[in-house]
């Protein structure tokens, strides 16, 4: 059996987190100038893990640091994952490829852990069984779903992965873990290199899209207008831009919508296309077909004293020369076909757990983590760390026999890049904001910027992936 490498620190990343800041030192130093305190909870039962990444290994770390005697498998085919937020940062130029692969065998002690190199096809909940696409058939007492979120391009018609990166088509979300790649972070930047030397002999026409399905970081889309705009805005350059969402604002807080709106008087020729869900692109015509959403007003109602509000439905098609695509997104097909998936309403087909425990509704011995769960808010890597100690904490109280005490608040964080240098840093949770530090939040800061470039990777390596934070 293959034994990890323990993640160590190296002398230039330590250099990064104390250069920036002292809270970092200090966290440093009392998270890895120490060993873990030695597992305490005798508990028994197998547990299974369905996923490998960064939910997944968070909530592995968390159980072997906890209990003494683990039964742990863990389903996962991949022998690497993406260090995701630095997908932005290949796409805008700030980091290479290579800067975002995580080795898996780092984190996944085979001399503790059975590591089934596969994936699940079925989940059978009602008979605690699992199977993978090999037709093994895996029990379990306990069950941990981490399967993360699937991308759909193929719904957009006339849209596939393979024209990402083509005429003029990009989105910066696209990799292919089994090929070790993250083809659309890449491609990415060299959209921006095509954008930058098309600007220099005209104003182009630029659009940003925005599903009408819950996407991982929620953010992005405008992360990517906001950098390229900003990019010709440096060599003086410009372009028609069009932030088309099938979202009714641009932000869900007041204090950001405000502030991402004086972001945009920055840039020259921002229009926002509320409602907007692109259904259908002709990549070599460069034309994108978007199914708009709206009401109009109808008669006076007498009882209820206010106007009929009629809904309505038009396609509307765009002329480009430059689209950034982020595609529909989903649960992985086998959460979403079985019972586990919520069955009806607006989470249906994810992952059913109760939004504070995260324990699933109706079987109480699995447990979601990360992006595949069916929750208010949750789908970054931040809720993703918040979930790990929510998630193991219960599950041993389950293991216990005892009440479940460990309440998740529904934090979330979204760095919301503004231009190169500068960060609106969006923390909040199930109640509103929820700032980690008393600053003005909605402000576009450059700290923000040094945190998530210099400081977040070698902290996401090093301290949360080990389940030290």
């Amino acid at each position: 059996m293959n034994k990890p490498h323990k993640p160590t620190l190296s002398r230039r990343d330590a250099i990064k987190l104390m250069g920036i800041s002292p809270i970092a030192a200090g966290v440093l130093a009392s998270s890895t100038g120490s060993s873990i305190a030695q597992a305490s909870e005798d508990v028994q039962g197998k547990i299974v893990i369905v996923g490998g990444g960064a939910g997944a290994i968070m909530v592995l770390s968390r159980l072997l640091n906890t209990i003494k005697n683990p039964d742990i498998t863990i389903i996962a085919p991949n022998e690497i994952h993406l260090y995701q937020p630095g997908q932005v940062f290949v796409g805008a130029g700030e980091l290479k490829f290579e800067e975002l692969v995580i080795d898996n065998n780092r984190y996944i002690d085979q001399e503790k852990v059975t590591w089934i190199k596969d994936e699940v096809a079925q989940f059978d909940p009602d008979n605690n069984i699992l199977i993978t696409r090999a037709r093994e058939r895996i029990t379990y007492e306990y069950l941990v779903v981490a399967t993360g979120i699937e991308y759909h391009y193929e719904k957009i018609k006339g849209l596939s992965k393979e024209d990402i990166g083509k005429n003029g088509v990009t989105s910066v979300y696209l990799s292919d873990l089994e090929k070790g790649t993250a083809h659309g972070a890449t491609a990415t930047w060299e959209w921006f290199q095509e954008l930058k030397k098309a600007a220099k002999t005209k104003k182009p026409k630029v659009i940003y899209t925005q599903p009408n399905t819950a996407i991982k970081c929620g953010g992005a889309p405008q992360k990517m207008l906001y950098l390229s705009a900003d990019y010709l805005k440096q060599e003086g350059l410009s372009a028609e831009y069009t932030f088309a969402t099938n979202g009714s604002k641009l932000f869900s807080l007041p204090a950001i919508e405000k502030s991402l709106e004086k972001t945009q008087e920055r840039y020259d020729t921002i229009t926002n296309k509320f409602k907007h869900n692109l259904i259908a692109i002709d990549t070599k015509g460069k034309k994108a077909t978007f199914e708009h959403n709206y009401s109009v007003k109808g008669e006076w109602d007498e009882d209820l004293e206010e106007y009929e509000m009629i809904p309505q439905k038009e396609e509307v098609v765009m002329e480009y020369d430059f689209i950034h695509i982020v595609p529909p997104m989903a649960a992985v097909s086998a959460v979403a076909n079985s019972a586990l998936a919520w069955q009806k309403g607006s989470a249906k087909g994810w992952l059913e757990v109760d939004k504070y425990s995260l324990q699933h509704r109706r079987y109480k011995n699995v447990f979601g983590i990360g992006d595949v769960c069916g929750i208010p808010k949750g789908k970054t890597g931040g809720s993703a760390r918040h979930h790990g100690p929510i998630v193991v904490g219960n599950l041993i109280s389950v293991m216990k026999n005892q009440k479940l005490q460990e309440v998740f608040d529904g934090y979330t964080v979204c760095p919301l890049k503004t231009q190169y240098g500068e960060i609106i840093m969006a923390e909040f949770n199930y109640k509103g904001p929820a700032p980690s530090f008393p600053l003005a939040f909605e402000k576009p800061r450059w700290i923000w910027w040094a945190f998530d470039l210099y400081m977040l990777e070698p902290m996401y390596k090093y301290l949360m992936l080990p389940g030290r934070m």
